[in-house]
């Protein structure tokens, strides 16, 4: 079952026409939303990039993306695909009508599918560092789609090492970020994470750390640092939505592990919805 402009259908009923501007100019954007117990985790902060991304790409959402009535609906759809329990939601948006690459209107339309997944495992990963492809800072860069390839490409890369996941670097040689996380380093003291301009996505559980840091008088710091630098770390961790994972090791060079301080992050942001 499937949520398309709000009417629920099956997915064989699915169809979109060849100008749809997603599949000819990737002119949209998604979010992956973790439904929890019921409940659509973050919820609000995904609301908050919605309109931040729409306002960005000059898109004009549905008034009822604020309303409650949209999130019951969203909940019906995982209930109806049983994902109720444990699953992962995705909203894809893009813009309305044709047109070449001056589009013709900035309405929208919207899709949305779920499926019922299990939590990530808490086990820690070993990257490497991405050789093929850089982050670009741009007022798109900051939530998902409109920079997919780069993400695509790194992850063929992955594919061709032994990695669970490949460190991001911006043109300048500074982290930015994992295919589909954020980083995070602790390091006398104080928590790090790349600035938004490296070209990293402003992350839904970024945007919460940052809060969790602030209401816990930690000081944190978005910065700029080689992977070279973040093997001096006390701990270097992995965010996104499904979790938070330590990493053991850059371009096979061991780092800290802290799982304490991991485990307390965790416990804490798993409290909040």
């Amino acid at each position: 079952m499937l949520l398309y402009n709000g009417d629920f259908i099956l997915e064989k009923e699915l169809s979109l026409p060849l100008s749809n501007r997603a599949f000819q100019y990737n002119d949209g954007f998604f979010e992956t939303v973790v439904v929890v117990n019921g409940k659509l985790r973050f919820w609000g902060d995904h609301v908050a990039r919605l309109h931040d991304a729409a306002k960005s790409m000059k898109l004009q959402l549905p008034s009822s993306f604020s309303e409650a009535a949209f999130e019951d609906k969203l909940l019906q759809l995982a209930e109806q695909n049983g994902a109720g329990k444990y699953g992962r939601l995705k909203l894809k948006i893009w813009r309305s009508g044709a047109g070449l690459y001056t589009p013709e209107t900035s309405t929208v339309e919207w899709l949305a599918t779920v499926a019922p997944t299990v939590p990530t495992s808490g086990k820690s990963i070993s990257i490497g560092i991405c050789q093929s492809i850089k982050t670009i800072s741009s007022p798109l860069s900051h939530f998902k789609g409109p920079n997919a390839a780069i993400y695509v490409m790194a992850g063929v890369e992955k594919q061709q090492t032994n990695y669970n996941d490949m460190l991001l670097l911006n043109a300048q040689g500074m982290v930015a970020e994992l295919i589909s996380s954020n980083i995070f380093w602790l390091m006398d003291g104080k928590l790090f994470t790349p600035a938004l301009d490296t070209g990293c996505v402003n992350g839904i559980v970024r945007r919460n750390i940052v809060r969790w840091c602030h209401s816990n008088s930690i000081k944190l710091q978005e910065a700029y640092f080689t992977p070279q630098r973040l093997l001096q770390a006390e701990a270097v961790f992995a965010a996104n939505v499904t979790g938070i994972k330590s990493i053991n090791s850059i371009n096979g060079e061991a780092v800290s592990i802290n799982e304490r301080f991991i485990e307390q992050l965790r416990l804490d942001l798993d409290m909040r919805v």
